[in-house]
């Protein structure tokens, strides 16, 4: 018996052929998964380029700024009439913001301000120096207003500090006197008014005995 002159794998053997003369760039994919090999060519490699973003669109706010960045430049004499008008013609139909930017680019971003003259204040026109307030005069205060709470018995500190601070006062230049008499009236008061109190304690114990 004779066998047969096809055989099913030279079916598959030429499919193989026919599959890797076809492939371009000489690809050719595997019978499991169709993985591609390497290509093997010899052309030179090509440098890989980093993806730059394109620049900003500009918006209506920013080509009005770009105009007004040149009628500046125009008041100040920087530009032409010819120039200025060219200028804000390629403004408005800028499409990005770097367009906008190489139009200004030789412009100060708005009109440059001149300086006015200094002027020296005489010193009569100035405001006088507030002066230092005392430290026994805030004490000859505050002891006299303590003396309601307490009933006097800080009278005699707040006279102290009260006479201490008009001392110094009157040598330093130190401000301060409003405090310092609230401290000698609240204190000479109540300190008046306790003795009053005890001469009238004395003279009741002198006459009962």
């Amino acid at each position: 018996m004779s066998q047969p002159s096809w055989q099913p794998w030279q079916d598959k053997d030429k499919d193989k052929d026919k599959d890797e003369s076809s492939s371009p760039s000489g690809l050719s994919g595997s019978a499991g998964g169709g993985v591609p090999r390497l290509w093997q060519g010899g052309g030179a490699q090509q440098s890989w380029q980093p993806y730059s973003a394109p620049s900003m669109l500009a918006s209506h706010a920013d080509r009005e700024r770009a105009v007004d960045v040149l009628r500046a430049g125009y008041g100040e004499g920087r530009l032409d009439k010819g120039e200025f008008d060219k200028r804000v013609a390629r403004a408005y139909v800028a499409r990005t913001v770097d367009e906008l930017a190489l139009i200004v680019a030789d412009l100060p971003l708005g009109p440059v301000p001149h300086p006015a003259p200094v002027t020296a204040v005489p010193r009569t026109f100035l405001p006088a120096p507030q002066p230092r307030t005392n430290g026994k005069a805030v004490g000859a205060a505050v002891c006299g207003l303590l003396c309601v709470p307490t009933f006097g018995f800080t009278g005699i500190p707040a006279v102290i500090l009260g006479h201490a601070a008009r001392s110094e006062m009157r040598s330093t230049g130190e401000g301060g006197e409003g405090l310092a008499l609230t401290g000698l009236v609240l204190g000479w008061l109540y300190t008046g008014g306790w003795a009053l109190v005890l001469t009238l304690l004395l003279f009741v114990g002198l006459a009962s005995g």
